[in-house]
């Protein structure tokens, strides 16, 4: 039978009867540096190392055990890694099959911030083959690698989503553009037909459906564009000014429908990079959600403000709110809660502020209202942070 292996320590410890007292303080400071070392480099790890027991208890943690796990100090020595991780039991209890086996395994943590947290475990024996099992176990914080991995699916999705969509939107352009020709030739034909009541109203009903053609045509145009957005030209842009060019474009829809705007807007506001046909976009979807959501004798307020760094728009509407589980949705592709409602303008108006540096938030009760929330970086914003420093 091969002889057995024994350990630097168990050597070390047969030797002890023969050493001096010289170099038994030799020894002793030898191992006192090794000790050292070892727990150096468990306290600059990133990941958490723990040792426990079969029963779960903690023996060792490192630093960033307790920061992983949101205790200071070494307050994890002797605690139960259950009761700190639930559902880690049946796996520890060293008479079940699966206490041999290597665990792998995301949980979420919620303090002191919420995170999602790998823990790797694998059981070992001392090297004495002394019969209790411990359990080496290893956290990592995966956060950031799990938001990335999911912003990566979800611009696939979306990706293949508006690929999609713009194919159907430029092949509706081929009948659209024949429905053009052929409505052309009948007002054509109509006109050497003569005057009569029968023409006259034949050509009405021509005329119609020809401004119905290109208003469509104009849907398409400006959907194609939304959907694969050409970088912004951005050049210095008054917020107000674009935003009162959207109103007055929209202000006889807005009668149609009874509702009401007030717009608060001073023309002094802080200038912002932007593109002005983008912003055009942003601020047409928004108004027309929030038309949309209102019963006449609604009321769209719309404030600004600014601050060192930015420049607010908020846009509030008395409609019928959105619930809760729909609010978390809002800026998904083809998500939509109006009927035929297409689900893109708010997932276009994220695209647009995004590209501007920008961003968007929505808050909502429902029956009681919505306030969408535009934030634009200043344009003297970078000039100002470098001129303090």
């Amino acid at each position: 039978m091969p002889a057995k292996k024994h350990s630097s320590l168990e050597r070390v410890m047969g030797r002890l009867d023969t050493l001096d007292p010289v170099n038994m303080a030799n020894l002793v400071q030898r191992l006192a540096r090794e000790r050292a070392l070892f727990e150096q480099i468990f306290r600059t790890l990133q990941e958490g190392v723990l040792v426990i027991d079969s029963s779960g208890t903690i023996e060792y943690a490192n630093e960033a055990a307790h920061r992983l796990i949101g205790l200071s100090g070494d307050v994890l020595a002797g605690k139960t890694l259950w009761r700190l991780i639930p559902g880690l039991r049946p796996t520890l209890d060293d008479d079940a099959e699966a206490a041999a086996h290597v665990v792998s395994r995301e949980f979420e943590l919620s303090y002191p911030e919420p995170r999602t947290v790998r823990l790797y475990m694998v059981p070992f024996r001392d090297e004495e083959g002394g019969a209790e099992r411990r359990h080496a176990v290893i956290l990592a914080d995966v956060t950031l690698d799990r938001k990335t991995t999911e912003q990566r699916i979800e611009d696939e999705r979306t990706s293949s989503i508006l690929l999609l969509a713009a194919g159907v939107a430029h092949e509706l352009g081929n009948p659209i553009n024949s429905l053009t020709i052929h409505l052309q030739l009948m007002a054509r034909k109509l006109k050497k037909l003569g005057s009569s009541p029968e023409a006259e109203s034949v050509a009405e009903s021509v005329g119609v459906c020809r401004e119905e053609v290109a208003r469509l045509d104009g849907i398409i145009t400006h959907f194609l564009e939304a959907i694969r957005p050409s970088p912004p030209d951005l050049a210095e842009t008054n917020l107000a000014e674009v935003l009162a060019e959207v109103l007055r474009f929209q202000k006889r829809e807005f009668a149609d429908r009874g509702v009401a705007v007030e717009a608060e807007t001073p023309e002094n506001l802080p200038t912002v990079m932007a593109d002005r046909n983008q912003l055009k976009q942003v601020f047409f979807n928004i108004t027309k959600n929030a038309m949309e959501a209102m019963q006449p004798g609604g009321r769209l307020k719309i404030k600004s403000r600014a601050d060192d760094d930015s420049v607010y728009l908020l846009f509030g509407d008395s409609g019928s709110g959105i619930r809760q589980e729909d609010l978390v949705r809002l800026f998904q592709p083809y998500h939509t809660t109006k009927p035929g409602g297409h689900g893109l303008g708010l997932m276009i108006v994220q695209r647009i502020m995004r590209a501007h540096g920008g961003q968007v938030g929505v808050e909502s009760r429902e029956g009681l209202g919505t306030v969408v929330t535009l934030q634009f970086p200043r344009k003297d914003r970078r000039v100002r942070m470098l001129g303090s420093g």
